[in-house]
């Protein structure tokens, strides 16, 4: 597990400009026999620098030389002339934390180009306890999946055993250690509980956690105050970390929710992430460019800020993610329960009703049911998976609301949900920003696998191709070179992955070579579980996961630590 530090992007990027290697003269013995040459290629190192023509030689898990390798022997040789090479995309905000520990081979991601996922949103894999695996069995029972782990350690251990074609790298959620220490409860903390978070996220830094990160539009994380968390991201800070979150809202209310993170990030001396920046509801479309330039007056003023996105018009979370928070205190239970009594369930369906109280929730965020897909969990009610809202209600001859609240009791609030609440021009505006990296916000899955009959959003199998194929190639709307940085170095340097996102002799051999002709994606709402195309070879760590477009049986995949990272026998207990 490699320590990684945080490097701020400003100093990254003009440092990146000044050690670009000339590709004139090879920078190695070209008498060096190599592992992997990749030969004649078109050179795309991540720093958003011209493309150049020339070779890459590859040695153990490292980039051994790059230039016009003339007479350079290895034990392979890869002719990918007309083909991109360019350094292994990272995901910016992925959720297979706990999906690739059941199906290792991350299919969906690979596919895309993608060699490391950057995880932990608000929840996380650590800490648990005894109760929150408790919660998890049921879930867990389904994939055979033993959450044998309570910390990162643990995890990481797990994730070794397991193998796994791309690297994971984590947050601790503040979402998470408020569940270990309060858990579901709309409550602040007392004293002795504060302070038990805070030496949690200091543990959890320790183990290897990039930083904090939050997810407050959700319940728990809804009922924690804004001190609350400037006080986590403090104890995250101390050891280096930055802070990622999921805004408190990204509607109406969103300049609430930037004066928020600004706050936390000044506070805190913390670099702060937004996680998949967007949008969302129709009455507040066209807001982009404002929040962009909001954010562009922080960086000015100071503050070290940043976000991702991921290129599509819909999101995707819970089907329960609707309904007003104030009803999910004390859990998925509690949730049920309310829904259940018709006096809850009255005032829960007359808040959805009221504009603008609740208006930026997810359901009114659609202007209708015909904006919801249906994602459920239970095999029993499978024959509604990729159905609108509306044709259920139809269906049923039912309300829509009534019907959501009826579909979360039967499913027991598990049900996921997609959500056509974004706007075309918000998309693009955020997309052509240099300081907005790339997500999927979607586990790695496959369609011959345990999640192949799951629903899912097609970002799983195809952000990163749509934006090459579809906004680059198609539309150009931005260079390739402009759109590898925003996938590669600018993530890599955002989270501290000093020695990944840039091609650079003696950096991890993470790379990702497309036919910039031909890469698109393929899956789409009504037929998610289609893997993109164009990758042509995707190396991790040195090793083969994709070649010649056909997946491997290599798992080179490695848990990456974070800035705070002690290794256990200097901790000191």
């Amino acid at each position: 597990m490699g320590q990684v530090k945080h490097l701020s992007v400003a100093v990254v990027f003009a440092l990146a400009a000044c050690e670009r290697p000339s590709h004139r003269a090879a920078p190695a013995d070209t008498g060096a026999a190599y592992d992997v040459l990749l030969h004649g290629g078109w050179i795309v190192d991540g720093s958003g620098n011209p493309r150049w023509q020339g070779d890459l030689a590859i040695q153990g898990d490292r980039i051994a030389a790059m230039g016009r390798l003339i007479g350079a022997e290895a034990r392979e040789t890869l002719d990918v002339s007309g083909l991109v090479v360019a350094p292994g995309f990272i995901d910016m905000l992925g959720q297979s934390e706990t999906s690739v520990l059941i199906d290792n081979r991350a299919l969906s991601k690979i596919t895309q180009g993608i060699t490391t996922e950057v995880t932990g949103e608000g929840g996380a894999v650590a800490p648990l306890t005894n109760r929150l695996v408790a919660l998890d069995s049921e879930v867990m029972k389904r994939y055979n999946l033993a959450e044998d782990w309570r910390d990162l350690d643990g995890y990481f251990a797990h994730l070794a055993r397991s193998g796994s074609a791309i690297n994971i790298a984590t947050f601790v959620g503040a979402t998470q250690v408020r569940m270990a220490v309060i858990g579901f409860e709309n409550r602040a903390p007392t004293g002795p509980e504060q302070a038990h978070m805070e030496a949690l996220v200091d543990t959890m830094m320790q183990q290897g956690a990039l930083g904090l990160s939050t997810a407050i539009e959700y319940a728990p994380a809804f009922y924690a105050q804004t001190e609350e968390i400037i006080a986590l991201a403090k104890a995250a800070r101390r050891r280096g970390g930055v802070y990622a979150t999921h805004m408190r809202n990204e509607g109406g209310q969103i300049d609430q929710a930037l004066d928020e993170t600004f706050r936390i990030a000044r506070e805190a001396d913390i670099p702060a992430e937004i996680w998949h920046l967007k949008i969302s509801g129709r009455r507040n479309w066209g807001r982009m460019p404002h929040v962009l330039a909001r954010i562009d007056s922080a960086r000015a003023a100071g503050l070290d800020i940043t976000a991702d996105q991921y290129p599509y018009l819909a999101g995707a979370t819970s089907l329960d993610a609707s309904v007003p928070a104030w009803a999910h205190s004390g859990g998925n239970d509690s949730l049920v329960w309310r829904l259940r009594d018709p006096a809850a369930r009255a005032r829960l369906r007359a808040e959805l009703l009221a504009p603008p109280h609740n208006s930026d929730r997810f359901y009114r965020a659609t202007e209708g049911p015909s904006g919801v897909i249906v994602l459920p969990f239970e095999d029993s009610l499978h024959y509604l998976q990729g159905k609108r809202l509306s044709e259920i209600a139809a269906a049923r001859r039912r309300d829509p609301i009534e019907t959501m609240f009826d579909l979360i009791i039967a499913d027991h609030a598990r049900s996921g949900a997609i959500y056509f609440i974004m706007s075309e021009p918000d998309v693009r505006a955020a997309l052509v920003s240099p300081l907005v990296a790339v997500d999927c916000d979607a586990s790695g899955v496959a369609p011959d696998g345990p999640f192949g009959k799951d629903g899912t959003h097609p970002r799983a199998y195809g952000a990163f191709p749509r934006i090459l194929g579809h906004y680059v190639r198609e539309a150009k709307l931005m260079p390739l070179e402009f759109a590898v940085r925003k996938m590669t170095s600018l993530a890599a340097q955002r989270v501290g992955l000093a020695d990944r996102g840039l091609l650079r002799p003696g950096m991890y051999a993470d790379i990702t070579v497309f036919d910039p002709a031909t890469i698109a994606d393929r899956a789409t709402f009504e037929q998610p579980h289609q893997p993109s195309v164009g990758i042509s070879y995707v190396f991790v760590n040195g090793r083969p996961v994709i070649r010649r477009a056909q997946l491997t049986s290599e798992r080179p995949g490695r848990g990456l630590r974070g800035p705070g990272y002690v290794p256990p026998v200097r901790r000191g207990h």
